[in-house]
């Protein structure tokens, strides 16, 4: 979703926002609630009180970019509602917004070759 090779830094807002927020609402939810430029190029992910509704924000360089996804069937997992900020890696959120348990995914780690060569 993000180009870069998912080098886009996601910061998930943990408390519900208010959905009719839009770009500009939602951009100063993020000086707010984050306390962070919302044109810093990372990606700003909110949910609604319903589960199942998800919103990112992002600045492209060209523009503000909004994505509003309701799932058809199911609901999104998230993290444990507080007030507060949490990130997430590219490929978490990934999982999150394809509606999987973005709690599942963790990097493999390589094993460490005994020899060079």
């Amino acid at each position: 979703m993000f180009g870069h090779g998912g080098s886009v830094k996601v910061f998930v807002a943990t408390r519900p926002v208010d959905f009719r927020k839009g770009i500009d609402g939602l951009a100063l939810a993020v000086q707010e609630m984050f306390g962070m430029d919302p044109f810093c190029g990372a990606a700003f992910v909110f949910r609604a009180k319903r589960a199942d509704r998800i919103k990112l924000l992002l600045w492209d360089q060209t523009g503000m970019v909004l994505v509003h996804k309701r799932l058809e069937g199911g609901k999104f997992v998230w993290p444990q509602v507080r007030d507060g900020v949490m990130r997430m890696s590219s490929a978490q959120f990934a999982a999150l917004f394809e509606g999987v348990d973005w709690r599942m995914v963790r990097p493999e780690r390589a094993r460490r070759p005994l020899t060079a060569g």
